[in-house]
């Protein structure tokens, strides 16, 4: 089993930034695809960004390319949400997951859960 704890939320106005953290337990973390999911009241939970388990490659949802960075430190166990620019459409729960699968439908099935943090961006 893999534990997964998310920090870094908070609540900023538009144009700020935050980086979002998630600590792992468990497991072999390099071997885990990781990604960030959000989910928005009322909405149902979309994919934010993923990165493979060297770190080599990533990718991102068009709403958050080019002002959100996914990173990860395997000798720490962590991986991170640099998340610049931020708008109210941001405002969600970021969660982190890991993954044996690098397909955004099967981390989404299939992958371990961090508990949330909050997000909050006001206009």
């Amino acid at each position: 089993q893999v534990q997964l704890v998310e920090s870094g939320g908070g609540l900023v106005q538009a144009g700020a930034s935050l980086r979002l953290s998630c600590a792992a337990s468990g497991g072999t973390f390099s071997s885990y695809v990781m990604a960030w999911f959000r989910q928005a009241p009322g909405k149902e939970r979309e994919f934010v960004a993923r990165i493979t388990g060297s770190g080599a490659s990533t990718d991102y949802a068009d709403s958050v390319k080019d002002r959100f960075t996914i990173s990860r430190d395997n000798t720490k166990n962590m991986v991170f949400l640099q998340m610049n620019s931020l708008k109210p459409e941001d405002t969600a729960v970021y969660y982190c997951a890991a993954s044996r699968s690098y397909l955004i439908s099967a981390i989404a099935r299939t992958s371990y859960w961090g508990q949330g943090t909050q997000v909050t961006v006001s206009s």
